[in-house]
C-alpha cells in the first residue's frame, strides 16, 4: 500500500499522466545487469553470455535480462562479469563521464553499483575514492570494489565534512548519489513504503544539503559534479539542487543529452528555481524502462593551472620495493602483467595503491588500493584481490574449471590436478575465479571462506 500522502502529491505533481504512473506499480520490475569492462570484452561476453539480454539505452554496457535468467547465482557473478545494477540507477555514472588518469569520488558510494560503473570508465587510471559513511554498508561496497577486479580503488569510511577538511579542491569529478526518502524503489522495495514520512522527506533534504556543501569544497575549479536520487520528492530534487546553487552561485547546470522518455527538471515544483534547473533530468517508471530517478549535472566554473590545478594534499611515500623481497618473489613466479603503484603496508598486509595517492593518515580507510596479499613467513600469501584484479593471460599458471568444477570450487572443495608447483589463478569463462595451490597432485582452494557458496 503506498502511503496516502505520497500518492496525492503525485496526483497533485502529475495531474492527467498520474494514471499512468500510479499504473506502473502493477508492472514486474525490469531486471539489468552492467559488463564489466574491467574483465574483458563486450562483445566475447554477450557471445558466451547465458542469459536473454537486450540493451539498456543509456549505458553501452548495461544490459535487461529475464525473468528466468539468474545471473546472481551464476559463477560469472562471482567471478566479477557483471554487476547487478537497477538501470536508471547506471545514469548518474555515465553523465559523471569520468576519464582515465583523472581523480574521482564517489562520496555516498555503498553499496558499490555507481563505484564500479566509474572505475570501468577510469580503466584502471587514475584514482578513485569511494566513500560510505554507514561502517557495515562500507564493508559491503569495498567487497564489491574487490570482486569487480579494481586495482585503482581507495575505500574509506568518513563523515562528507570530515573528508572536505582533509581534500580541499582535490577533485576533478564528484558523484553525490544522496541518502533520500527512495520513492523511485516503492515498485522494487515495497518495504521502503513503511519507511516514508513527509518528516523523513524533509530530513533527507536537510541531509543532502551538507553532502552537497562538502561536495563543493572538495571539487576543483573546471570540476565536474553529478547529484542524483532514487526519490520523486520536488524537495530532495530540484529543491536540493536550487537551494545549493544559490548558496555556491559558481556552480552551472550543464545542458546534456536526454533519450526519448526520459523527463526534465521541473522549476515550478520549487521555489527560487535555479537557472537551467531544466537540464536536469527525471526518469519515471511509466516513461522508461526502470525505476524512478532524478540527477542534475554541474560544472564549477573557474580553471586553474599547474601546481594551483588542485589544493595541496599530501602524497602518500610508501615503501621501497626492495624492502619487500616476498612481494618481488610472488610477483616474478607468477604475475605476467607489470604493475605500478605505490606499495603500502599496513603490518604484514601489502597493498599497492595509484600513483600519486593522497596521505590517508586520519581516515578510516578500508581499502587502500589492490590488496596484493599478507606477508608470511618470508613469503607473500596472495590476497583474494589480486585474483579478482588479474586477467588469466596475465599470470603464468591459470587452470580452466566448468560444469561440476566450478562449484566445487566455489563451495570450497580441493581439486586433484597435476601440474606445475606453486599458485595457479582459477577460472571459469576467460574470468579469474581465485587463487589455487597445487602441490602432490592436489589443489588446495584458496577461495575465501566467507565467500564460498552453493551454487548448483
Amino acid at each position: 500500500m503506498l502511503p496516502q500522502e505520497f500518492t496525492a502529491r503525485m496526483k497533485e505533481m502529475l495531474g492527467e499522466e498520474y494514471p499512468r504512473f500510479i499504473g506502473s506499480f502493477e508492472n514486474k520490475n525490469y531486471r539489468s545487469l552492467r559488463f564489466n569492462s574491467l574483465k574483458g570484452n563486450r562483445q566475447e561476453f554477450l557471445s558466451r553470455s547465458p542469459f536473454h539480454l537486450s540493451p539498456v539505452p543509456w549505458e553501452e554496457n548495461g544490459f535487461y535480462y529475464e525473468e528466468e535468467d539468474h545471473p546472481g547465482k551464476h559463477p560469472l557473478h562471482e567471478a566479477g562479469a557483471y554487476y547487478i545494477q537497477e538501470a536508471s540507477a547506471m545514469l548518474p555514472a555515465t553523465w559523471l563521464k569520468a576519464l582515465p588518469g583523472e581523480r574521482v569520488l564517489d562520496l555516498c558510494a555503498a553499496p558499490g553499483g555507481k563505484s564500479t560503473q566509474i572505475a570501468a570508465a577510469m580503466r584502471g587510471e587514475g584514482i578513485l575514492v569511494c566513500n560510505e559513511i554507514h561502517p557495515a554498508r562500507a564493508a559491503v561496497l569495498s567487497g564489491n570494489v574487490e570482486r569487480m577486479g579494481i586495482g585503482n580503488a581507495i575505500v574509506t569510511c568518513e563523515s562528507p565534512r570530515k573528508l572536505s577538511a582533509h581534500f580541499p579542491r582535490y577533485f576533478d569529478r564528484i558523484l553525490v548519489d544522496a541518502p533520500c526518502s527512495g520513492e523511485g524503489m516503492f515498485r522494487k522495495n515495497p518495504a521502503a513504503c513503511e519507511e516514508w514520512s513527509p518528516e523523513n522527506v524533509r530530513l533527507c533534504a536537510e541531509r543532502q544539503d551538507e553532502i552537497l556543501d562538502a561536495a563543493a569544497d572538495m571539487l576543483r575549479p573546471g570540476g565536474r559534479l553529478v547529484y542524483s536520487t532514487c526519490t520523486f520528492a520536488p524537495e530532495e530534487n530540484e529543491g536540493t539542487i536550487s537551494r545549493f546553487i544559490s548558496r555556491h552561485p559558481e556552480f552551472v547546470l550543464t545542458e546534456e543529452e536526454k533519450l526519448p522518455g526520459m523527463g526534465d527538471g521541473i522549476p515550478e515544483w520549487t521555489q527560487n528555481p535555479a537557472y537551467g534547473l531544466s537540464r536536469a533530468v527525471r526518469l519515471w517508471p511509466h516513461r522508461i524502462g526502470g525505476e524512478g530517478h532524478f540527477a542534475a549535472a554541474l560544472v564549477k566554473e573557474g580553471e586553474t593551472v599547474g601546481s594551483e590545478r588542485y589544493g595541496k594534499t599530501p602524497e602518500e611515500r610508501g615503501v621501497p620495493e626492495k624492502e619487500c623481497p616476498e612481494y618481488t618473489d610472488f610477483r616474478s613466479k607468477y604475475i605476467k602483467k607489470q604493475l605500478s603503484g605505490v606499495l603500502l603496508r599496513r603490518g604484514n598486509q601489502l597493498y599497492l595503491a595509484p600513483e600519486g595517492t593522497p596521505s590517508l593518515s586520519r581516515l578510516k580507510v578500508l581499502r587502500p588500493g589492490l590488496h596484493l596479499g599478507e606477508i608470511k613467513k618470508n613469503r607473500l600469501e596472495p590476497a583474494h584481490a589480486l585474483s579478482m584484479f588479474l586477467r588469466p593471460k596475465e599470470v603464468k599458471y591459470t587452470l580452466p574449471l566448468e560444469g561440476e568444477e566450478v562449484c566445487a570450487w566455489l563451495e570450497g572443495q580441493t581439486l586433484h590436478k597435476e601440474g606445475e608447483k606453486g599458485y595457479y589463478l582459477m577460472e571459469t569463462g576467460g574470468y579469474g575465479l581465485g587463487w589455487g595451490k597445487l602441490s602432490g597432485g592436489v589443489m588446495k582452494n584458496h577461495y575465501p571462506r566467507g565467500l564460498r557458496k552453493n551454487c548448483r
